[in-house]
């Protein structure tokens, strides 16, 4: 027999039960919206391309002994950006030349060299006149100067000779690139226009060929420098990372992925990648809540402060088996005149003032600024087993062209 008690006892553990589970779908719900407003997120800045290898990313050991910091700043170095006229255009080179010299020649590394600034010049806004001028600013001893590119729907043809013919203009007018001691060909290091190496963009735009890092290997690049490229869709899944990727001639962003660089490895593949740092600035939030990207680039809005020169270093890029030596590679578009006061005036100063007094005392940390190519010999020397002072292997594969910081000291010599 039921009693009126129980009955109302039932139906208040009823009406529990119902708001329980009310609850429980609400939580569901909400988690729900959540999950999709954050992949939303995700996919407004392409980060679902490359967030799993960043939360998957393995820590960085503490090892014996100091770090060797290997600064290298890279330029998309575009005197004719934005279609500017031929006043503007030498301006911004006459700047670079005037105020690059006086500001790297108040910092010096452990080696006592200045920092070496990498020009990538594009291929297609070729003036004798502007190359003539930053030949003579890296004879000083500012910098090297390396092979850039902007193209669309190109073919092999037109892209071997191209590029083949500004590789010749570079070394025999200019002093530029070295040649191979054991091939005598021309190796240059490249940064693809536009993020879109190997065809990488999903609309096909900018670039044209599939089989873009064989023919690079061909014409004698001995590394690529574009990556990272976040947030555009052009990035990897592969971050923080040097390695070997290997083409898929019918098909677009081979290097996606690549087999690591290794202390005792071999080349492999078609094509070396340096790659920058890429993560996400905690102590820098949109709204105060979503982390930025850290992409090291160096703009008038992205300034290179204490913080991110400590997340750079914090990468940890690096030779597997070889953590102590560190690559921290930035990059910017160097001729933009929203940038250049900040490229060329104090935030830079100021991060060169950082790098020397935290990253060079010589026990922890020790600083070398590197050109492109310096990186790529440090890397093959530590893929080759070298250990030690990594600024002995500066030129340990290819040897230093004429416009460069030992080639123009030798060059002196022998006058």
């Amino acid at each position: 027999m039921v009693t009126g008690a129980s009955a109302h006892a039932d139906r208040t553990k009823g009406r529990r039960v119902d708001i329980l589970v009310w609850a429980a779908a609400a939580v569901v719900a909400i988690l729900a919206m959540a999950a999709v407003a954050v992949w939303a997120l995700l996919r407004s800045r392409n980060m679902e391309i490359w967030i799993g290898s960043y939360l998957r990313r393995p820590r960085v050991t503490a090892t014996p002994g100091p770090v060797h910091v290997m600064f290298c700043f890279v330029d998309h170095f575009e005197p004719m950006w934005h279609g500017a006229d031929e006043a503007t255009q030498r301006q911004r080179v006459d700047r670079w030349c005037r105020d690059y010299r006086a500001l790297a020649a108040r910092h010096r590394d452990a080696d006592g060299r200045p920092p070496q600034h990498s020009f990538f010049y594009p291929e297609e806004e070729y003036v004798p006149e502007y190359l003539d001028k930053l030949s003579a600013l890296c004879t000083e001893g500012y910098g090297e100067i390396e092979v850039h590119l902007h193209h669309d729907n190109d073919t092999e043809a037109n892209f071997c000779e191209g590029m083949s013919r500004f590789c010749r203009v570079l070394h025999e007018r200019h002093g530029a690139l070295p040649r191979d001691p054991a091939t005598g060909e021309l190796r240059f290091g490249f940064i693809h226009g536009n993020w879109c190496l190997d065809n990488s963009r999903p609309d096909g735009r900018w670039c044209g060929l599939d089989n873009e890092l064989i023919l690079l290997r061909e014409l004698g690049c001995y590394a690529d420098f574009t990556l990272p490229s976040a947030p555009s869709d052009t990035q990897t899944r592969t971050i923080n990372s040097i390695y070997y990727a290997t083409d898929d001639p019918d098909a677009p962003k081979s290097h996606d992925t690549g087999v690591p660089v290794r202390v005792g490895g071999q080349a492999s593949g078609d094509l070396m990648l340096i790659q920058g740092p890429l993560g996400l600035n905690w102590k820098d939030r949109r709204m105060g809540l979503m982390p930025r990207i850290e992409n090291a680039d160096v703009r008038g809005g992205q300034p290179p402060t204490p913080q991110r020169v400590d997340a750079w270093v914090r990468a940890g890029v690096h030779v597997q088996g070889r953590p102590e030596w560190v690559f921290v590679k930035i990059h910017t578009h160097g001729t933009q005149e929203g940038d250049m006061d900040t490229l060329l005036g104090p935030p830079v100063d100021a991060m060169h003032d950082y790098l020397e007094s935290a990253y060079n005392d010589g026990q922890r940390y020790v600083l070398h600024y590197v050109s492109a190519r310096e990186a790529y010999n440090i890397v093959k020397a530590a893929e080759a087993g070298m250990q030690g002072n990594p600024g002995d292997y500066r030129d340990f594969h290819l040897p230093p062209p004429r416009a460069s910081w030992t080639g123009g000291r030798q060059a002196q010599a022998a006058a």
